[in-house]
């Protein structure tokens, strides 16, 4: 491989954009139809329905009723038909949950009717009734799926996990109550309705579109009381405690090596990019941190607090996110050009002891204040702080498997942050991600959050498949850091550590990482998306206990007291999250005008498996273990050499664009998919084409940000979670320009004209199962001749599902949608020049900036 000294080549010229239709295969529904009594099952739900509305109000002041409607067993809702999207108060589906039986999950759609909609539903089913001898009963899609209907219950707005639920009614716990935005007042109402009962609620509200969320400490039974009292409540949830922080490691260097590496810094000129630590604050003091972050970039969420921190955690990491390497650093004799700078804000009080609070909200908020000191400021924003995951230990349980990878306010509030909504905090207690702003996206690296009770006797790899990512890191936009050990060599411990044993190998994955395995493939992203050094954990020889040895873990500042040396060491997934921002903020230097959705992409792009997880990938049986692997590795080691540098046989390609998803079908709630884009990118066809069989090497990449729907109504339809989908394709050896785009475009297609045909290629890594899985963020590799690669210069990006295909009133479809495209081929057998002829193609790229 020749040296990467290149830079990129960002494509200068625009896609060509067309009209587009999503192909559709053949087949029918595999789902049996009725097999039960029409009529008799349809009156029957009229007796329940009528039963339920016609009960008692439960208080004088509400003026609706919520239902609850249940499915059978193994089937689902027809949710769409329980939401009526009409003009004026309407019935609305507000939450949705799943029981477990001994038949299969059943499903429980709770509806909030208004005194005068009472009969939308009872005519409806009367309809079916009457037409339950036809061949097509009317309302046969609504009605057929519904097992019983009932009066709801509070436990019916429950949407986490069953077994989550407080089991003692008395006990007050925090609750984090989700209300309906229907008149604009139902936050006075509710926090009025608080006070009066001498409830507390948190310090912080949080807004997203037709939802407001805000905690509450309280009694099953009171909260039971404001649901019989109030009209608002859509749906109630379990906050996140956040997790403790790393125990403190003894530092082990010297004072003279900070005055000796002081010497050959170069700190980055003050507007460079800079990552900004989203933590406990950071002691700009430090000698090694005091020239590349200023006074005015420290920052606190709550203007109550004080500026200066005393915890450790956000001064280790500062360490990291500024260096990536600071143990390299010390050890070189060259000097180190710092391209970034660093910001703070202080995320979390210094005390453990404060009322729990809304972190959507907080982080929101600890995003407005280094915006408002430098609002344009490349910056990547860096969180290594995580929340417990709200269910136990999977152990392969359904129903934990169930509730692992589901958005919560928090992860959603880094989608809506991310995706570029503007935070509007002019109350200051009530913090609103405004959707009528103009967009400004922003990055977010994320850890993926550690198993703390490690139990040396587990098989590490195992656990880990069972232990999902922490709360915020399921977050769809986020770019998350998981951990692998780079070093399993025990020489160099101390002499306590005498006869401990690392836990992984070289090169696996941390016994700490978290992963997604259990997520659900169809609807959850893939995260861990990177991962990078945490260090590893050793065993004690007798088998009881873990622990981390110094020359296990990693170098970084040390949060000083009087007395205390300048370096100590960390571990964990937190480590490897500010190694990766570190990688981030260098490529917002060397290429200042790159969207937040290519940098991302370019981390993603560069990383590569180690030796020992390219074995287990090469062991996989068939693509959807592979995509498991991928679901606990992510992509592999970020590498800032392949992020920021083409090689002369390893040439890289960014392309950003815009997409206007959908369109409208006339007065029609219900769009249709509008356009896709074609990139006939420069390529360097000749030099392909003389390899012949050669094999070579593509990878591509596609970053876009997604606007987060967090209502738990369903996650299907309307109410799926990302406003969009992008997914890509590419033209294969066969294709010509047109018929790639009839392969893609049923619009593009005359007439009477045979499709081509839509089977997967052959030669990629993942294929179908990674372009069809969920997230906002997909890659490949394709694997193949030299004169195979010479043809595929041509790449389709278009849309697929999202919400805002079909909610007319709220969808951006017209505004366009960002992307990104990362494409690299490389020549691992031969010498070949791939960089030059693309290069004098677009007349020059860009150049890094130094």
């Amino acid at each position: 491989m020749a040296e990467r000294d290149r830079p990129h080549i960002v494509v200068p010229t625009r896609p060509d954009s067309e009209p587009f239709t999503t192909p559709t295969g053949g087949g029918g529904s595999d789902e049996p139809g009725f097999s039960g009594d029409r009529r008799r099952h349809g009156a029957a739900l009229v007796q329940q329905y009528e039963n339920a509305v016609t009960a008692a109000p439960d208080a004088q002041a509400v003026e609706g009723t919520y239902l609850a409607f249940v499915s059978f067993p193994g089937l689902e809702l027809a949710l769409e038909s329980l939401d009526v999207q009409r003009a004026g108060e309407q019935p609305e589906l507000v939450a949705v949950r799943e029981d477990d039986s001994a038949d299969g999950a059943v499903q429980i759609a709770t509806v909030y009717i208004p005194d005068g909609k009472k009969e939308y539903f009872l005519k409806r089913l009367t309809q079916y009734v009457e037409t339950a001898q036809d061949d097509k009963a009317r309302n046969a899609t609504l009605v057929e799926g519904i097992q019983a209907i009932r009066r709801a219950t509070v436990r019916e707005l429950w949407t986490d996990a069953d077994d989550a639920y407080p089991a003692d009614p008395l006990q007050a716990r925090w609750w984090e109550v989700w209300l309906r935005n229907r008149d604009g007042h139902e936050l006075q109402r509710f926090t009025a309705f608080a006070k009066a009962h001498g409830l507390r609620t948190s310090d912080h509200y949080l807004g997203f579109g037709d939802r407001t969320v805000v905690l509450l400490h309280a009694t099953a039974d009171q909260l039971a009381e404001a649901f019989r009292s109030l009209d608002d409540i859509a749906e109630l949830r379990q906050p996140h405690d956040v997790a403790n922080f790393l125990s403190e490691l003894p530092a082990s260097e010297q004072a003279d090596w900070i005055d000796e590496l002081r010497q050959r810094l170069r700190p980055a000129a003050p507007g460079a990019p800079v990552v900004c630590i989203l933590d406990t604050g950071v002691q700009d003091e430090h000698p090694l941190l005091a020239d590349s972050i200023a006074a005015p970039d420290l920052h606190v969420a709550d203007p109550l607090w004080q500026l200066p921190p005393v915890n450790r955690h956000g001064t280790e990491m500062a360490g990291l996110a500024l260096y990536g390497d600071l143990h390299a650093a010390v050890l070189s004799s060259d000097v180190i050009d710092l391209r970034h700078r660093l910001e703070s804000v202080k995320f979390l009080p210094d005390r453990g002891d404060n009322d729990r609070d809304l972190y959507g909200a907080v982080t929101a908020r600890a995003v407005d204040q280094p915006e408002i000191q430098a609002v344009d400021r490349p910056r990547v924003f860096m969180l290594a702080i995580t929340a417990r995951h709200p269910t136990p230990r999977a152990d392969g349980d359904a129903t934990a498997a169930r509730e692992a990878g589901k958005p919560t306010s928090w992860s959603a509030s880094i989608d809506a942050l991310a995706f570029g909504r503007a935070i509007d905090d002019t109350d200051p207690k009530f913090t609103y991600l405004d959707r009528d702003e103009p967009r400004r996206p922003r990055l977010f690296v994320v850890s993926a959050g550690n198993i703390r009770d490690i139990a040396v006797t587990d098989d590490h790899l195992e656990r880990s498949d069972l232990e999902p990512v922490e709360d915020p890191a399921q977050s769809w936009n986020a770019l998350t850091v998981g951990a692998y050990s780079a070093h399993d060599d025990m020489s160099g411990a101390p002499a306590s550590f005498a006869g401990y044993q690392p836990i992984a190998a070289r090169g696996e994955l941390s016994p700490v990482s978290r992963t997604s395995v259990l997520f659900d493939r169809k609807k959850w992203p893939f995260k861990p998306d990177v991962v990078a050094d945490g260090g590893n954990v050793a065993a004690s020889p007798d088998k009881t206990t873990a622990d981390t040895p110094e020359n296990l873990a990693l170098l970084t500042t040390r949060f000083r007291t009087p007395g205390d040396g300048f370096f100590t060491t960390t571990r964990d997934t937190s480590a490897a999250t500010a190694s990766v921002a570190a990688i981030a903020a260098d490529i917002y230097a060397a290429y200042p005008d790159l969207r937040p959705e290519t940098i991302r992409a370019l981390v993603v792009h560069s990383a590569e498996w180690t030796d020992a997880m390219r074995a287990r990938l090469d062991a996989g049986s068939n693509k959807t273990a592979l995509t498991a692997l991928l679901r606990r590795y992510g992509m592999g080691v970020p590498d800032a050499s392949r992020a920021l540098y083409s090689a002369a046989d390893a040439l890289t390609l960014v392309a950003e664009a815009t997409i206007r998803p959908y369109e409208r079908q006339g007065m029609s709630n219900a769009g249709k998919t509008r356009e896709m884009n074609l990139h006939e990118l420069p390529w360097p066809i000749a030099e392909l084409e003389a390899l012949g069989a050669a094999q070579v090497r593509m990878r591509v990449t596609l970053s876009y940000f997604v606007e987060p729907n967090p209502s738990s109504r369903g996650w299907t339809g309307r109410y799926i979670y990302p406003s969009h989908g992008l997914r890509f394709a590419t033209r294969r050896p066969e294709d010509s320009v047109e018929s790639f785009r009839q392969r893609i475009n049923t619009r593009a297609r005359i007439d009477g004209e045979k499709p081509p045909t839509l089977d997967t290629e052959s030669g990629w890594l993942f294929g179908s199962n990674q372009q069809q899985a969920a997230g906002s963020l997909h890659t490949d590799i394709w694997s193949g001749s030299a004169a195979a690669l010479a043809s595929k210069g041509a790449i389709a990006v278009y849309p697929v599902a999202g919400w805002w295909k079909n909610r007319a009133k709220d969808d951006q479809s017209e505004q366009g949608v960002d992307y990104s495209l990362i494409i690299s081929i490389e020549s691992p057998e031969v010498e070949v020049d791939l960089w030059t002829p693309v290069h004098q193609q677009v007349r020059g790229g860009i150049a890094i900036t130094t």
